[in-house]
């Protein structure tokens, strides 16, 4: 066994192409036998959106929706017995909670690639799981995102 595979590694997605790509990269860090996990945090509703409390759908079914979307996600892709979890509240809180909770070896997730102003005003989630994670974290990056300073960033298609 190589000292890269782990026996635990946890994925965030939020449904972007990056977030679903990064299981395929954290596959390869699996080894034979170990657990792939998934966690998707979202937002409660307030009561002033649509769907909310007036609306037709409970957050029990928002939340069954979500994780049947990831799991049709993950099926067409291939990717076969990766245990998946749904939370509420702060990304990165919750994030680094449940790896926590789940023993991950690691966290592979992509960053979104902003600079500047806009990196400033909304924050990374990808940064502060970096600061705040239990575990190493592989943060991932579009090949055709301006190349930066960073060494902890690995580029995926």
């Amino acid at each position: 066994m190589s000292w890269l595979q782990k026996k635990c590694v946890v994925v965030p997605v939020d449904f972007s192409e990056g977030s679903f790509q990064a299981v395929g990269v954290a596959e390869e860090f699996l080894e034979k036998g170990g657990d792939l996990h998934v966690i998707h945090v979202t937002q409660p509703w307030s009561e002033h959106e649509i769907g909310g409390s007036w609306g037709q759908q409970t957050e029990e079914d928002r939340l069954r929706s979500i994780e049947k979307a990831i799991q049709e996600k993950l099926q067409a892709m291939d990717h076969e017995d990766v245990r998946i979890a749904i939370h509420m509240g702060s990304p990165p809180v919750e994030i680094i909670r449940y790896a926590e909770q789940v023993g991950a070896e690691l966290i592979v997730m992509p960053s979104v690639g902003k600079t500047g102003l806009k990196h400033f005003a909304l924050g990374s989630v990808a940064e502060r799981v970096v600061r705040r994670a239990h575990c190493p974290v592989l943060v991932l990056r579009k090949k055709d995102q301006k190349k930066g300073k960073s060494k902890k960033i690995i580029d995926y298609d």
